[in-house]
């Protein structure tokens, strides 16, 4: 992100400050998207994400005069607080399921592939999103950000509280795990 957009993204988070609804609009239009798309993968239902990003831009607009420019830029903060509320979601969710209130998820496949070539498509896109789901959750979350989010190192590190070390060691395991799975689902294929 250039400085002239951060700088366009903390004076937006500054007139929501001032309770500018047209403000918070453009900084859903910019961030919305993405902040949706981590959310969507690391909860896997697009229903529980909306529902997460709802509550993240109602956070932003409660909470915006908090802001700290020091600490981190603002699609890191905005990253951060995402990241709170998927872990804490996902931890409802799973107590939830082990208790039996809820059933677990079922993906439902694409019914009638138009060729071959789609088909093993899917079935290589299936492999990946259940090697991404089965990864631990700081792992996955890592990964998500540095990969759909698009953060560096850095903000992906401030976004988890953790350090740029510990986030290097969280990728290096995720990708791992990424290569095992494919490589072994190559192999079931061939």
């Amino acid at each position: 992100m250039s400085d002239r957009t951060q700088a366009h993204t903390a004076a937006l988070l500054s007139a929501i400050a001032r309770k500018d609804r047209r403000a918070l609009g453009e900084l859903i239009a910019v961030h919305g998207r993405g902040l949706t798309l981590v959310a969507t993968r690391y909860l896997g239902s697009p229903e529980d994400a909306d529902e997460v990003i709802q509550d993240v831009f109602l956070r932003v607009w409660r909470h915006a005069s908090k802001y700290d420019p020091q600490k981190a830029r603002v699609k890191t903060w905005l990253y951060r607080i995402t990241v709170n509320l998927c872990i804490d979601r996902h931890r409802r969710m799973s107590l939830r399921r082990f208790i039996g209130l809820d059933d677990p998820p079922v993906e439902i496949a694409d019914p009638q592939p138009s060729a071959a070539d789609r088909l093993e498509d899917r079935h290589t896109l299936d492999t990946v999103r259940a090697a991404i789901a089965a990864l631990p959750a700081r792992q996955r979350m890592a990964l998500l950000l540095s990969a759909v989010a698009e953060l560096d190192t850095n903000d992906v590190a401030t976004a988890m509280a953790i350090s740029p070390g510990a986030v290097e060691q969280l990728l290096v395991r995720a990708r791992r795990k990424l290569r095992a799975a494919t490589t072994q689902n190559e192999d079931q294929t061939t």
